[in-house]
């Protein structure tokens, strides 16, 4: 039985994908920094899903959680990416705390994940890395400078990564959704949504199963020759 690590695994996007994974048969290694109970309870439905408390931007949280996980299912094939935080306001508002947050969970987070990960992967010349970033990584957005950039960086750290980590027989790819009902877009406004969704060809807002779906895809033997690549499921938004 392969063995997932899902990060920021409790609540939206997370959460889906830690509940397709587990469904399918996978060993799940469920991280969480503040969503305590809603951790519990996915672990509570899923007797192979284990759960993790971590801040993945403090590299020794992380290498705990990596020894938790070879502990727990002696290897770890699948790593995602998912931990982020975002923050909206004008640049010249955002203060130096926020900034700092924003690049130590969504980019260094993802640095500290990955090469605590990697060691075991090379050794077992495989593994899937997926990491989550965003269609503002791609094209940006207004009033979400700092998340845009460290979503942009997630990018080039993907298509970096991959050529230098595919001699060993890893793939490393990146999801970059649309919009997608999660807590992050809790704040919209009906009028905010209708607006959005009537320049989205499929004509809805994303859910958390759509990217759920495709991090399994990519996870699967039918993508073992996908890498360095980002896929967006944006319904059309962006082409």
């Amino acid at each position: 039985m392969k063995t997932v690590l899902v990060t920021g695994g409790s609540r939206g996007i997370g959460k889906s994908i830690v509940e397709k994974f587990a469904l399918e048969g996978y060993n799940v290694v469920l991280n969480y920094s503040k969503s305590e109970e809603a951790a519990f309870k996915i672990s509570e439905k899923f007797s192979n899903v284990k759960i993790y408390k971590a801040d993945v931007s403090i590299k020794k949280d992380v290498i705990n959680m990596i020894d938790f996980a070879k502990e727990n299912f002696s290897t770890i094939d699948v790593l995602i990416n998912n931990a982020g935080v975002s923050s909206t306001g004008l640049l010249q508002d955002l203060s130096d705390e926020e900034l700092n947050r924003i690049f130590s969970v969504n980019v260094y987070g993802v640095f500290n994940t990955t090469r605590a990960v990697l060691p075991q992967m090379i050794s077992n010349h495989r593994g899937k890395i997926i990491n989550i970033s965003s269609v503002w990584g791609m094209v940006g957005a207004s009033n979400e400078v700092a998340y845009s950039a460290s979503k942009a960086a997630i990018i080039g750290f993907t298509k970096a990564l991959a050529k230098e980590v595919g001699p060993s027989n890893i793939n490393v790819n990146c999801i970059a959704p649309g919009i997608v009902m999660t807590d992050m877009v809790s704040d919209y406004t009906v009028e905010e949504f209708d607006n959005i969704r009537s320049n989205i060809p499929l004509d809805r807002i994303g859910s958390t199963e759509d990217i759920a779906s495709l991090a399994y895809f990519l996870a699967s033997p039918e993508a073992d020759y996908i890498t360095g690549q980002v896929i967006s499921p944006n319904g059309g938004w962006v082409i």
